[in-house]
Order: structure tokens, then sequence, then C-alpha cells
């Protein structure tokens, strides 16, 4: 019997085989990883049905398959039920949640706010639980297949196999599989760089870097979005100073209200989201040669981890007070950090606000979201001495706070006059908050 590669979702209509986990000839068991694969949305394995054994594995590490595709085959154990029978409800209901978890894709860095504090996060790979505890003798023979190294990460046969051959300690392998799991193609690596590799005129040995399918994934989808999206930039420098300080003088009664700490993000999201109701260019795609202005207002937050990048969705942000805007962003990210980004958290975005300011960046041109219209960068927040005018009209030095906005832009649905009218509503709404009203 054939394993497909499963349904993860409507806009998700292929996936890149990432590593296989076992090999022809494996013997299994349920729920037992059998490959990694990446989508532009979810990284996730697929678990084996049944018990059995593997026969037959249909396509290469590094493929592109459509779901629905077969990707394996597989003897089971006893009887062979009709080939037409779909996995047990069970089953289905592991692979689901599996597939609805952002897993590995978000290890790493929450970039923070803008110009604000840089919060170190963990958002894992959440392990499924062990569906039959009961049998001892059965989680033993488990164990005597799929070892673990020092650290807890399993070993798959091939992988045992392959290091026993070359007298290799696993432990000494850093591992790139899901949850830290040393794969065939880490020995392999391994291997060719404990040989003579390549060397610089230096004479120092380079390193070759075989990417992450995470890492894959996105250099597809960013090559993709900077061949087929003609990118043009324009920037502004905004006086946030009264942004802070309606930081400051909200930020008690926000958390208690909310129960989140106040940041800039959501501050600047906020009014984003208001000044993408005025310029419904900003908030559209090209498609089929037609520009689709979006109904919805659904603005993604880039966040960055150490194997890439994730954008989780705040949806009808344009319908939300800061205070709202605070909880939905916290609720996102406290699913990230549980390992329960679902697709519906991370599809549907109509705009994306880049933050790299958190980082110390004052200058930037980010790649936009295909098939999405713009990006928008907040940089830091840097205190400068500006000249200001005083009541009286005269010239006057004074110490503001102040910070870059950058635009990347679809040129074919935007023109930098449409550009520069958004950054300046942007601009105007950020210089005028007042301390005590959020709109």
């Amino acid at each position: 019997m054939t394993i497909e590669m499963p349904h993860v979702g409507e806009s998700v209509t292929e996936a890149v085989v990432g590593k296989w986990l076992v090999s022809p000839g494996d013997a299994i068991r349920r729920y037992d990883p059998l490959v990694e694969v990446v989508t532009d949305k979810v990284n996730m394995e697929v678990p084996a049905p049944r018990d059995g054994t593997i026969t037959e594995l249909l396509v290469n590490e590094g493929d592109t398959v459509q779901m629905g595709a077969p990707i394996a085959a597989m003897e089971f154990e006893g009887a062979l039920p009709p080939a037409a029978v779909p996995p047990d409800s069970e089953s289905t209901e592991r692979s689901v949640q599996s597939a609805n978890r952002v897993g590995s894709m978000i290890v790493g860095a929450n970039v923070g706010p803008t110009g604000g504090e840089f919060t170190d996060t963990s958002i894992g790979d959440e392990s499924l639980p062990d569906d039959n505890p009961t049998s001892t003798s059965a989680s033993a023979g488990r164990r005597g297949r799929r070892e673990r190294t020092r650290d807890g990460a399993r070993i798959s046969p091939v992988v045992r196999r392959l290091a026993e051959k070359h007298g290799i300690d696993v432990n000494l392998i850093a591992g790139t599989g899901g949850g830290g799991r040393v794969t065939k193609r880490d020995v392999e690596s391994y291997l060719e760089t404990s040989s003579a590799g390549p060397t610089s005129s230096s004479g120092v040995a380079d390193e070759i870097v075989d990417p992450t399918p995470v890492r894959r994934m996105i250099a597809k989808n960013m090559s993709r979005s900077f061949r087929e999206i003609p990118h043009a930039w324009g920037a502004i420098e905004v006086d946030v100073t009264p942004m802070v300080e309606y930081r400051r003088a909200n930020i008690d009664r926000v958390e208690a209200q909310t129960g989140q700490r106040l940041t800039y993000l959501p501050i600047v999201l906020h009014y984003v989201a208001l000044s993408l109701m005025e310029h419904r260019l900003l908030n559209s795609s090209w498609v089929d040669g037609k520009v689709v202005l979006k109904g919805a207002i659904n603005i993604g937050v880039a966040v960055a981890s150490e194997q890439g990048l994730v954008v989780p969705v705040v949806r009808g942000a344009n319908g939300l007070s800061i205070e709202a805007t605070v909880s939905e962003m916290s609720a996102v990210i406290q699913r990230a950090r549980t390992g329960k980004l679902s697709l519906d958290d991370v599809t549907g975005g109509t705009f994306t606000l880049n933050n790299t300011g958190a980082l110390g960046s004052i200058l930037g041109g980010a790649i936009i979201n295909h098939p999405q219209a713009a990006i928008l960068t907040t940089e830091s927040i840097v205190k400068r001495p500006i000249v200001v005018e005083t009541s009286s009209g005269e010239d006057a030095i004074a110490i503001r706070s102040m910070m870059n906005m950058c635009l990347s832009f679809d040129h074919r649905i935007i023109d930098g006059a449409d550009a520069m009218a958004f950054l300046s509503d942007i601009k105007q709404r950020l210089e005028t908050i007042s301390t005590g009203i959020d709109g």
C-alpha cells in the first residue's frame, strides 16, 4: 500500500521532501515518523498509519511533491487492508494535528517591538504523546529499533547502521532533523567534512553547509517574490516622541486591562491598519493582470528564528483598538511559543509589518511577502537633536525620539506618489498621538 503526502490546507498544494527518517526494509510502528516535509506554511513529520515494513521510497529528498501524491510504499503486519481503505480516524487526526502545527520552523528569537526589548523565545516542536503506553514489551522493542542520542533525539535504523559502518559516534554530530535528530544526510556531511575538503587561498578549509528544508523553502519564496514583483522602495523619518510618551503614560493601564505588556509594535500596527483603510492599493495583490483590492486588513508580523522566518497574522487589524491589538498579538505569540500556530495563524495576510529596528537596523529594504503588494519595515528608535519650531515661530534644538520607516512596494500596482502618501499618513498619525487617546 502507498503512503500519500497529507493535505494540510486549501492554500497548500505542494511540499518539499526534507529528510527521510526510514529506509526500505525498516520495520516501523504506527505513528513512527517516516519523513520530514516542508511547505511554505508548515514544517511537519508524516507518521506511519500502521505497523509494517517500508518496501520502497517513491520520492527523493529535495523533491517537490503535490499534496495527495504517493511518497512511499509499505507492507502492513498481518492481513493487508483493501487498497482503497483510508487510514483510520485516529491516525488521520494524528496527522492533521502534526500538519496544523508550525514546529521546528519556529525555533529561536522573537523579533521584539520597534526600539523595545529583544525577547528570547523557545518556540519549539511539540512531541506527540504515546498512544500505547500500556505495552512495556512494545515500548522496549520500539526503543530497540529507534535508538536515541545522549540528548534524547531519535536515530533511525539507517542512520545507526551508517554510523556503525564508519565507526562514528553519532553524539559528535549536530543533528538538523526535527528535535535535533541526526539524519542520514548529517552523517554523510560529517564524513565529508572529516575528510580533506576544499581550501581557500589561506589554506583554511571552506565549510559547505547543506541548507535545511526550511531554508530551501524560504529561498524559493524569496527568489519567486523578487523575480515576479518589480520592487521599488521609499523611506520616511518619523518623530515618534508622542508614541514614546503614549506608551509611558499607558503601559500600566494596558497591562492591567489585558495582562500583557504594552510595547511599541502593537501601537505601530494599529495605526498602519488605519492608514491601510485610506490607501487600499497598499492592501492589494496583482493577480492575472488585475489588481485585487483586499476587503480584509490582515497584517502579518515577521518573526525571526534560527531556521528562518514565520509571519503570524493579526486578522481584522483595522477593527482593533491598541488594547485589542496587544491581546491579539500576545495570543498568537503564545501559540507560537507552545508550537500551536495553526495554518489559519500563518495564512491570509494582506500586508506585512517587518521590524528589524529591534535588532539595531536604521535603514533597510525588505522583500515583499508574495503575493502581497507591500511590506513596511520599522527601524530603531534613536534619540537625536532635531530642529523644531517653537510656539513663537522660532527655531530651537530639541532631543526627539526618531524612527525611520522603509516601504518596499510592487511597482505594478503602486507608484511612488501612492507609497509616499501612505508613509506620510502613518507619520502624521504617529506624530500626533495623544497620551489619552488610542485612535
